[in-house]
């Protein structure tokens, strides 16, 4: 009971027509979110459990690292199969480790609107700073610009801290609307969005359509960095920054700097690890490579599998021939 009369006061907030009305002011408050952040990797131990000794190790080598914070519970870190009160211990932990001038963006997306609110209040108790929401997607038939715009409103009327819309299609089998993107821009407490799709037509669409509102976009990956840089993007949520994170922050500072013909030359060399580590093997893959780099991978949560030795011998071969390795 006393979870649905948290929801229930929760959303008792401002309407559609009222965060309109503000949106312009807002928009030269909005949270910064520009810079690289790493979705870091969940550690688990030998029977499954999150190994938070290791966590802890990861993120003291990350402190020393240019990062503009972390995001902590996105797809990279298993999310999905870490109950409720592993999200947010997690979250907790981090907070606990991260230096005070590093943002922490955490996943806080569910299925349900309901649940999307509750986790993000508790996500933002747990000490987040601001709140990475995917798009609910198991209905998906039905999740057209009318349900997201319904849910993604609820969701940031009802947030305390800042939210970042979360689009990443090889996931969920759904993309954000451009139109429903649009529309949640106005929102005076939706600060951004990070698009994992790749689509750079899109993506510019979006800062083009968004920006008077002082919209930021992610680039969800680094395959593709420095074009989204270039038609506007502030930042990156990259998984190969666990990896190569000076690399890939390195890369997003030549083309703050305009230094485009050496950006285009470390881009070339950041897409093949970039890609093995993504849609290629996933989450496996970016675990065994933390490994080869010093940092705390180790086995994924079943049902996921580790790599078989062919698969092991193309990723070590990515990273190898390209340099890294």
């Amino acid at each position: 009971m006393f979870a649905i009369r948290s929801f229930n006061l929760l959303c008792r907030r401002s309407t559609v027509s009222t965060w309109r009305n503000t949106s312009q002011s807002a928009a030269g408050k909005r949270l910064d979110i520009s810079g690289i952040y790493p979705p870091i990797a969940t550690p688990f131990t030998q029977s499954e459990d999150v190994d938070y000794q290791r966590l802890e190790d990861n993120l003291k080598k990350y402190s020393n690292l240019p990062f503009r914070g972390l995001v902590v519970q996105g797809s990279n870190g298993e999310y999905p199969y870490l109950s409720a009160e592993e999200r947010v211990e997690v979250v907790k932990s981090v907070k606990q480790a991260l230096p005070e001038h590093k943002l922490l963006m955490a996943g806080s997306g569910c299925e349900s609107t309901r649940g999307t609110v509750l986790m993000s209040q508790r996500m933002a108790e747990a000490g987040a700073d601001c709140l990475l929401v995917v798009t609910p997607c198991f209905y998906r038939g039905r999740m057209d610009s009318r349900a997201l715009i319904n849910h993604y409103t609820k969701v940031a009327d009802s947030s305390s801290v800042p939210v970042v819309l979360y689009s990443v299609p090889a996931n969920t089998g759904l993309d954000l609307p451009v139109d429903a993107i649009i529309q949640l821009s106005q929102h005076p407490n939706i600060v951004g969005l990070k698009d994992s799709g790749g689509d750079i037509t899109r993506i510019a669409l979006i800062v083009q359509k968004t920006r008077s509102q002082g919209f930021q976009v992610l680039a969800g990956s680094a395959g593709f960095l420095v074009p989204a840089y270039a038609v506007g993007a502030v930042g990156g949520v990259c998984a190969l920054a666990n990896v190569l994170g000076q690399q890939v922050c390195d890369l997003a500072q030549l083309c703050v700097s305009g230094r485009w013909d050496e950006a285009r030359e470390l881009q070339y060399r950041l897409i093949e690890p970039n890609t093995a580590v993504t849609r290629q093997y996933g989450v496996p893959a970016l675990k065994q490579a933390m490994e080869w780099f010093g940092y705390h991978g180790g086995a994924c949560r079943s049902p996921l599998q580790p790599l078989s030795e062919a698969d092991l011998a193309r990723l070590r071969l990515d990273f190898s021939s390209n340099g890294w390795l």
